[in-house]
């Protein structure tokens, strides 16, 4: 009786947040001001770190832009599914996974259900994973079901070109309840595919680009540019709310920033962009690809300035750590299951120990390879540079031994290996840089610079704090769930 009583409680509380969250997008938001939103914005994320707060209240103020454009069920999913479910009412299952690990679990999970392209892009991080794929229907089901047990209920999808898969529309219907973001080519949505993504409202689109069309075409082939710029037509007249990805490499770091480029994705109807650093894995690995440190740095700084000036959120993977709290990888925010099930700390660390058909995640992530990797996240202070591959190589190399790991596509080995002496090379040469950075920016993470010239403490609320940091061994456990509780 008890727990009947309990589920009704919860049915109705949820029925009521969802339905007043309905109510309020339709007839509330769209008059509020920028202002108002921003300050909903700080209530609902109780982020008081100044770069975390600017990326918060970008999204909520861009989305509340975008919301008269969207298709009713796209709209309906956005606040469902990844407001309501995976920010607001996960967090009795969060608070019961940490009871029993004594640690968070992660906020999403990266599968990749194909290693299979339509492309041959060169550079391609992907590009040499076996194309035999293991994933079943009835298996990424399994996953995404465990994931719900823990209160994660958004999935980003990659691969490979993730649309190949003739049964994902199956798995983004069957799972409803959940938010899927989904990197891809967009050669494969026409028309029918954005009236499709529009029906059912739970997608997100990622479209990879490298600049304009010379770019594009020279990486992805001719013609490519065209179908991308067709494809968010379509998604955009379909009310299907979608971004870019783009990839910095040392020949389009500063294109990719600017504000020519900015202009022209806002204006195909993108909502977000993503920037991700080139690193030498996949196919060819070539360390001059790589944007030089120098280049990054100012990528960095660029992004923020778009941040503040554009109306489009933007993050960069590499260089938004002050947001992250760190390094994602490990299931401390995140972990990646490539096609073959193996279960990888980041979708650009590209070694597994364990498998998703011989394991449960919970059990990965109390591996020795992933507690390693957590471990060494921590005493990485400086957060501009956070990775452990290029940033920190050396712990890349000293917890793939650790954890008994394996390189999961061919050749995967050498970003240890052959290019060891490169890597350590280049990370050095960035920390010259950010570390003088993150001492005059950031105060070594005590306080930011803003724009006129102020200096603004950088008081991380310890729920964040926690949230992102998982704490071994179950420390400060009692402390710990009451923070949770401000999630439920």
């Amino acid at each position: 009786m008890k727990q009947s009583t309990s589920f009704k409680n919860n049915y109705l509380k949820n029925y009521i947040i969802k339905k007043s969250l309905y109510l309020a997008s339709s007839y509330l938001v769209p008059y509020l001001k920028d202002e108002t939103i921003m300050k909903l914005s700080d209530k609902l994320n109780n982020f008081n770190a100044p770069a975390g707060k600017v990326f918060f209240d970008h999204i909520f103020v861009n989305l509340k832009r975008k919301l008269p454009y969207l298709s009713k069920n796209v709209k309906t999913k956005i606040l469902d599914n990844f407001i309501s479910n995976f920010l607001l009412l996960s967090g009795d299952r969060r608070k019961a996974f940490i009871e029993k690990n004594g640690f968070y679990p992660p906020l999403f999970y990266v599968i990749s259900p194909s290693m299979h392209c339509n492309l041959k892009c060169y550079g391609c991080y992907s590009a040499n994973y076996t194309r035999k794929d293991k994933l079943s229907y009835e298996k990424i089901n399994q996953i995404i079901d465990e994931g719900k047990s823990y209160g994660i209920f958004f999935y980003t999808i990659s691969g490979g070109e993730p649309f190949v898969r003739k049964d994902l529309i199956d798995i983004f219907k069957r799972n409803s309840d959940c938010y899927f973001q989904v990197y891809t080519n967009a050669s494969l949505i026409d028309g029918k595919m954005a009236e499709t993504l529009s029906e059912l409202g739970n997608v997100f689109p990622a479209i990879s680009v490298e600049g304009f069309e010379a770019e594009t075409d020279e990486r992805r082939g001719k013609g490519h540019f065209k179908k991308i710029v067709a494809a968010m037509n379509y998604l955009k007249d379909n009310g299907v709310l979608f971004g870019f990805s783009a990839t910095a490499t040392r020949f389009n770091n500063e294109t990719i920033v600017g504000d020519e480029f900015i202009d022209f994705y806002i204006k195909q109807g993108c909502f977000l962009g993503w920037y991700f650093n080139y690193i030498p894995i996949g196919r060819e690995p070539d360390v001059k690809l790589m944007p030089t440190a120098a280049q990054r740095d100012f990528r960095r700084k660029r992004v923020a300035e778009i941040r503040e000036t554009k109306p489009i959120v933007v993050a960069d993977f590499w260089n938004d750590g002050v947001l992250s709290h760190g390094c994602l990888s490990g299931g401390r925010v995140y972990l990646h299951i490539n096609a073959n099930g193996g279960v990888e700390p980041c979708v650009f660390a590209q070694f597994a120990a364990d498998n998703v058909f011989d394991k449960t995640i919970e059990e990965v992530l109390n591996s020795m390879y992933f507690k390693a990797i957590r471990s060494e996240q921590m005493g990485i202070k400086n957060r501009l540079r956070p990775c452990m591959i290029i940033d920190h190589p050396q712990i890349l190399r000293k917890v793939v031994a650790k954890g008994n790991a394996a390189a999961t596509q061919e050749g995967g080995e050498s970003i240890i290996t052959v290019l060891k002496d490169d890597m350590d090379k280049y990370s050095a040469s960035y920390a010259e840089i950010a570390d003088k950075a993150w001492s005059e920016e950031f105060g070594n993470g005590k306080y930011v610079t803003a724009k006129n010239g102020e200096k603004l403490a950088l008081n991380e609320d310890e729920y964040y704090r926690r949230q992102l940091y998982p704490l071994e061994g179950g420390k400060n456990k009692k402390k710990e769930n009451k923070t949770i509780s401000m999630s439920s």
